[in-house]
């Protein structure tokens, strides 16, 4: 401890964190930037310094998981049996349904015995040693399909959670849920130390129907994964998704009527794909489908799969890294500026891929490949201002509109100069197609679905200065949704928040309602 203390006080003196830890060797080598957190730590619990995130954010472990101005953590549910019976997807008795072992989030969820409660208050502790603020968390939930699973369970699920994001270890048995047990807890996170801020769950197109988007809401979920795969009715069927591109197609508009941001998973290199028809696959999303966020996972050829014995009878061939490569780049300059890339690949280990890529580092060789052809990727992951500082009299506000199914939507952000966003909001307007969700709080409303603001993740009431976050962006941009919808004619908004964010809405001028806030607007 007291080579940090002594590294501590050179960071403090303007030394950048390496260059300090260097200055202090062991005799096995040098100390790590967990070191300098918890020293950081100790001298400020003890009175020795005052809390300065600007020196925190300098020493933080792995400073980009917490750029995008919220903290992710994630967790997985047990294994239980798919709907789906996918060629290309793994099964392990130990694993939910399409994950394997060796995967770091998966080996997180088995040390703790899928444990929810387990799982989240370990993955606060690690963040806390690393630096990183804990009191705005976006709760992933992973594994098979959530929908399928019994809502016991659920329930239970995402009570743990809360419980261990409140810091309340009152352990309840599935068998002995009480109703209202988990409206308390929702209730208790609205003003906790980690206040969820997000809440994701991942199920298929086929499981998506009115009652669960009323179920969703009850839980506290504001985003849904779903598979599409591909947008092809005969690649899904050679693949045996069990759906169609139109039940995907009734899912979207369903979640969107539900004011859900939508996060879609596609998959080049399917049984029967090529790479020309992959490409023209890919431009399908973008009509009408929409998704809010993407996660590319180009097929990966496993042992334990239907699809490797399709490859041993010699009927299936996985593209080479640089087939992959050159596809991407083809296709990421294409992504509509509304629409977040999250990822290019899987986290599977690569012992584990048969043939094919194996290769994890897709993004970084994408964009290296795109750089040299003069292109760029504008998705809004590529455009997102993160930790830089921002001048918030130079922003610009745009409104980006597109058609959805059966929704018009605006993408309103605030834009740098450079074209970097410093904050957006996601406000759907329902047209006389859209599902008729039954809900009453979202009768005759415009939906704000997504309200965020960039910047690395600040603690509640905190200010730094230059930073996207608490700079007042988030209430211009919910002001501009306002105006927007009345001049659609719209008289009420509805917002999809989250447990942790009611707070916010609530001090916004919106009511509480049965699953969502609304303001009467005029």
């Amino acid at each position: 401890m007291r080579l940090a203390r002594l590294a501590l006080t050179d960071v403090r003196a303007g030394t950048d964190a390496l260059t300090a830890l260097k200055r202090y060797p062991t005799k096995t080598g040098y100390i790590g930037k967990y070191a300098l957190v918890a020293a950081y730590n100790e001298m400020v619990d003890k009175g020795e310094m005052a809390a300065d995130a600007e020196i925190l954010a300098r020493i933080r472990m792995k400073p980009v998981r917490t750029l995008s101005g919220v903290t992710t953590v994630t967790v997985l549910t047990k294994h239980y049996p798919c709907p789906g019976k996918c060629i290309f997807c793994p099964d392990d008795v130990r694993m939910p349904k399409s994950y394997l072992p060796d995967e770091p989030g998966a080996m997180r969820g088995l040390h703790h015995k899928f444990d929810p409660y387990e799982q989240v208050a370990s993955r606060l502790e690690a963040l806390q040693a690393g630096g990183h603020p804990t009191d705005k968390i976006e709760l992933l939930i992973l594994g098979g399909t959530w929908s399928a699973y019994r809502r016991d369970y659920q329930e239970w699920f995402v009570k743990r959670c809360f419980d261990a994001l409140n810091d309340i270890n009152e352990e309840t048995e599935i068998s002995g849920m009480k109703s209202g047990d988990l409206p308390k807890s929702q209730q208790i996170n609205e003003s906790a130390q980690h206040r969820n801020v997000g809440l994701v769950v991942e199920t298929r197109p086929d499981e998506v129907t009115l009652d669960e988007l009323a179920w969703f809401r009850y839980l506290g979920v504001t985003k849904v994964q779903m598979g599409a795969q591909s947008l092809d009715d005969e690649i899904l069927a050679l693949n045996k998704r069990g759906h169609t591109v139109g039940e995907l197609r009734r899912a979207m508009a369903l979640l969107r009527a539900g004011g859900f941001k939508i996060v879609l998973h596609w998959m080049p290199n399917l049984l029967g794909a090529t790479l020309e028809s992959d490409r023209e696959d890919f431009l399908h999303l973008w009509d009408g489908i929409a998704p809010d966020e993407l996660k590319v996972y180009p097929t990966q050829l496993l042992e334990n799969t239907e699809l490797h014995e399709y490859w041993q009878r010699g009927e299936y061939k996985p593209y080479t890294t640089e087939e992959l490569i050159a596809l991407l780049a083809d296709v990421k300059p294409s992504i509509p500026h509304y629409c977040r890339a999250n990822r290019v690949i899987r986290d599977i280990p690569s012992p584990n891929v048969v043939e094919g890529n194996k290769r994890t580092s897709l993004r970084q060789d994408v964009h290296i490949e795109m750089k040299k052809r003069g292109t760029k990727c504008n998705c809004l992951r590529c455009r997102e201002v993160r930790g830089s500082k921002i001048e918030v009299e130079k922003l610009k506000l745009d409104d980006l509109v597109y058609q959805a199914e059966d929704a018009e939507e605006h993408f309103i952000s605030f834009v740098t100069p450079d074209d970097k966003v410093a904050g957006f909001l996601r406000l759907s307007l329902p047209d006389k197609n859209a599902p008729q969700t039954g809900i009453a709080d979202l009768e005759g409303a415009a939906i704000i679905r997504e309200v965020h603001v960039y910047g690395q993740s600040l603690e509640v009431g905190a200010e730094k200065r230059g930073s996207a976050q608490h700079a007042g962006l988030g209430t211009r941009l919910m002001k501009e949704a306002e105006q927007i919808s009345l001049t659609r004619g719209f008289r009420r908004l509805a917002g999809t928040a989250a447990v942790g964010t009611r707070g916010y809405y609530l001090d916004r001028g919106f009511e509480r309602g049965d699953l969502y806030l609304f303001k009467e607007i005029k």
